[in-house]
């Protein structure tokens, strides 16, 4: 396994046994405290690009990571508006390090639908005791992200070989299990879980965007890796049946953006109170008291509470389609949920990220502050899935009754 950043720090075996979360105080008390650490450094980090190990060990250290690991196995099985909060918190601290846990949770939800129950009692064991879920994303290139030549094949000794090489590998440098599609031999779709130090295991730092610049979201090449059959979860047999999967997906990401938006309002005011200048025509000695930045605040603040009450509306509705067995109907309704949901928390991310700058003032663009990483991030993971088909999701559903189309992006 290769690490190619000389900031880089060695991947370590899970440390002393997490912190153990019951309730959803004890979560949202967790998220808090660590994004009270994370903030004060999110702009040194961001300015020199240091990949956040401290911070992810905390994280892990918390017990946080085993939030949505159910009761029966063990874990406080927190619920759906839990974990929205939970990333909402972290990601007003920083975007960046707090998008990184987003694929653990995707896979732990994955497991749960699609895991055997030997898989379900393994992973979900290691997750309390430590380990983190990181991703091997799509593969790079102009075709569909569903674009898949990643594959098992057996090798001259018998044993199941993977070989394939992705992107977008959000998480990968700090799990200690990387997860990814492939084809398996058939041809057909499944999931592979392979342990971060396996022979033939190659993650590379080349992440090289504008913003949420320490996702370390690069490359992972797996090249002839052994994979024993009990780490190859058969998702080509969930291919017709509804889940959450990819609800409980687009709610994280939904939630990281609200973050983004409640982060930058939170630096908009602090900044217009303690820096910023009053505009000359607006008669008043504080910034704070121009009639024009308290109405925008006003405003940012109604969009962002509103975004928030209906991500926070979609995170229920999938508690409650959870509870009961998952139809083609409700699968469809969280998916048309977490989508309406998207749409607000991108918007207000963008839009207040941008709003930031035009009520703080030029002051405000300054190299020391580093305030531009806020609207890097805003609109680096806005583009995470594209929103105008977010509303040809719901249009369609209005007018022509159509069920979405399941897959991690609805």
């Amino acid at each position: 396994m290769t690490i190619h950043d000389p900031r880089s720090q060695p991947l370590t075996s899970p440390p002393v046994a997490p912190d153990r979360i019951e309730t959803r105080a004890q979560a949202l008390e967790a998220a808090r405290h660590l994004a009270a650490d994370w903030a004060p450094k999110a702009a040194e980090r961001d300015r020199h690009r240091i990949l956040p190990f401290d911070e992810i060990a905390a994280f892990t250290a918390s017990g946080l990571g085993a939030l949505t690991v159910p009761k029966a196995h063990g874990g406080p099985g927190l619920d759906y508006l839990t974990l929205a909060e939970v990333f909402e918190i972290l990601c007003a601290a920083d975007s960046s390090v707090g998008q990184i846990p987003q694929n653990h949770f995707g896979v732990l939800q994955l497991l749960s639908e699609a895991g055997s129950p030997q898989q379900k009692a393994r992973w979900y064991a290691e997750v309390l005791a430590g380990a983190r879920i990181g991703n091997a994303g799509p593969e790079k290139g102009r075709k569909a992200l569903t674009h898949n030549t990643t594959g098992l094949s057996r090798g001259t000794d018998g044993d199941l070989r993977l070989n394939g090489r992705r992107f977008y590998s959000t998480g990968a440098i700090f799990a200690h299990w990387i997860p990814t599609r492939a084809n398996d031999e058939q041809g057909r779709p499944v999931q592979v879980c392979v342990p971060h130090d396996a022979a033939g295991v190659e993650v590379i730092d080349d992440w090289s965007s504008f913003g949420q610049r320490t996702t370390a979201s690069g490359t992972v090449v797996f090249d002839n890796v052994r994979i024993p059959p009990d780490q190859i979860i058969p998702v080509w047999q969930r291919a017709q049946v509804p889940g959450l999967a990819g609800p409980v997906s687009q709610l994280v990401q939904a939630a990281i953006d609200s973050g983004i938006a409640i982060g930058a309002l939170d630096e908009a005011i602090a900044f217009v109170r303690d820096k910023s200048r009053p505009w000359v025509d607006s008669g008043v000695a504080r910034a704070q008291d121009d009639p024009y930045i308290i109405a925008e605040i006003g405003r940012l603040q109604i969009d962002i509470w509103a975004a928030r009450a209906v991500l926070h509306d979609a995170a229920r509705l999938l508690n409650q389609i959870a509870a009961s067995e998952i139809t083609e109907e409700s699968s469809a309704r969280a998916s048309v949920a977490v989508a309406e949901a998207k749409i607000l928390t991108s918007e207000a991310a963008l839009n207040t990220a941008e709003k930031l700058f035009e009520l703080a003032g030029s002051s405000a663009t300054r190299a020391a502050p580093n305030l531009g990483r806020i609207w890097r991030n805003a609109r680096v993971h806005t583009l995470h899935d594209p929103l105008r088909w977010k509303y040809h999701l719901l249009g369609n559903w209005h007018l022509n009754d159509a069920l979405p189309a399941r897959h991690q992006w609805n």
